[in-house]
């Protein structure tokens, strides 16, 4: 597949490597001769200098053979004219653009088929403020996300002294949740990623990914050790507020909470103190000490770093954590800064680059692909597929399927019915399927999910 990126600045070098190293045939537009010379030394894909709302340009990089045009550029609206330029010269069969002016998303119909005929919108920071408001909500968890709708949670909690299931194996969880509503998913331990098996024995500092139903989420973390019997978020601190600082706030202010934003550009002070009706705006520099004690950064139960600068968001992190707040997320998108943040004492971080990632991984993924979500720095993907008729995962029982190592069934929905599987459960056509897997196994999944040729 030949995949156009316009623009190499975080999320969009992320992109083209991700899709470089799986064989796919990448072009990046870029104009900038830095970016560029970065890109030459650390990347295998071809390079075009230029713009990207240039149709020239566009033509040079080949926008006739390709398959899909990722525009991700820092400009909105250089992203909607290269999608533009894509959809009237040759018919990209797939668009993908960053948007992130409330203005042009509030109006969705130019993204509809009859104007820039969009397949998918990207706005990193919405959702990486989306995926801090549902951590927020079950304390204690160190991740969280949505399948199937909403009808299942995965949460990643770590395993402390206290939890009852420390030493014990993968399957002996349903002693210990007599509902059963539960299925680990995989676990990180130290740089070791595994997708468990039965016999995986479960120890103390491993971080634990599960998937249950929603109202079983804070039983969970209760037997994890870590979180069950905490009181939700109710004095959050915000430092920063950018768009995710924002997001953020409106909805924790909507949900009730006592929000304080700090932010020392007075001028977007003014902004959020219009935009916000609740949230006490603080016009002042988020790595202040004395700032943050005045505030009684020691009392907040919740405190959120989300400006633009990652090692400021570290450093604030890490010194509210010192004055006494209980918990602290970080907006974070270097990998060699994500790796390191359980072990400096940062409870969460999150990435909008790598939020985005897995959402447009969808696209690329073989079989018929709902959506594609990624976990622990990109180590295992969630995909959310439906079973097709002839492939190798219907109609046999999940113990007898010739399954990879490092990929498991983690949900399966019959009839609008969710469940949680066993060896026994048997796939049939049409049923919608979770499945996680770690990064190699992917076109061994891929493999079995595909139907056969006598299907056509």
């Amino acid at each position: 597949m030949r995949v156009i990126i316009i623009g190499a600045g975080v999320v969009g070098y992320t992109i083209a490597k991700k899709f470089s190293s799986e064989g796919q045939d990448v072009v990046v537009i870029e104009k900038d001769e830095k970016r560029i010379k970065e890109l030459k030394e650390s990347l295998d894909v071809r390079i075009v200098e230029g713009s990207g709302s240039s149709p020239q340009i566009l033509i040079e990089a080949g926008i006739e053979q390709a398959e899909m045009v990722i525009a991700v550029t820092n400009s909105d609206e250089v992203n909607m004219i290269a999608s533009l330029i894509a959809e009237t010269q040759s018919r990209v069969p797939k668009k993908i653009a960053r948007i992130r002016n409330p203005d042009y998303l509030n109006y969705t119909r130019i993204f509809e088929r009859d104007y820039l005929d969009l397949d998918f919108i990207i706005n990193p920071e919405k959702v990486a403020a989306e995926r801090i408001v549902k951590i927020i909500e079950i304390p204690g968890a160190v991740d969280v996300m949505d399948f199937m709708d909403g009808r299942l949670k995965l949460v990643g909690g770590k395993l402390t002294a206290q939890s009852a299931i420390v030493g014990k194996k993968a399957r002996e969880l349903g002693r210990f949740f007599p509902s059963e509503n539960i299925i680990i998913v995989a676990v990180y331990r130290g740089n070791q990623t595994i997708i468990p098996q039965g016999s995986t024995v479960l120890e103390e500092g491993d971080l634990v990914f599960s998937l249950t139903h929603p109202e079983e989420a804070m039983k969970l973390l209760k037997l994890f050790g870590n979180g069950g019997n905490e009181k939700a978020v109710s004095r959050p601190m915000i430092i920063g507020g950018g768009e995710v600082g924002f997001f953020v706030a409106e909805h924790l202010e909507k949900a009730g909470h006592q929000v304080k934003l700090i932010e020392k550009n007075e001028a977007r002070c003014a902004k959020l103190v219009e935009k916000l009706d609740k949230t006490i705006v603080i016009a002042g520099d988020g790595t202040d000490r004395e700032l943050l004690k005045e505030e009684n950064v020691k009392d907040v139960d919740t405190f959120i770093a989300v400006t633009n600068d990652e090692e400021a968001n570290i450093l604030t992190a890490l010194l509210a954590k010192r004055l006494g707040a209980r918990r602290c997320i970080a907006l974070i998108d270097k990998p060699e800064y994500l790796s390191m943040v359980s072990t400096i004492g940062i409870d969460v971080a999150v990435s909008p680059r790598l939020a985005s990632v897995g959402d447009i991984l969808q696209f690329i993924r073989k079989g018929k692909i709902l959506s594609v979500k990624t976990l622990m720095e990109e180590r295992v993907e969630a995909i959310e597929t439906v079973a097709m008729e002839t492939s190798d995962i219907v109609d046999t029982p999940l113990k007898d399927i010739k399954f990879p190592q490092g990929a498991i069934v983690g949900a399966v929905v019959k009839d609008d019915q969710v469940m949680l599987p066993n060896g026994h459960t048997v796939i049939k056509p049409g049923d919608k399927v979770v499945i996680f897997a770690l990064r190699k196994t992917i076109p061994q999944v891929e493999k079995v999910l595909m139907v056969k040729p006598e299907f056509f």
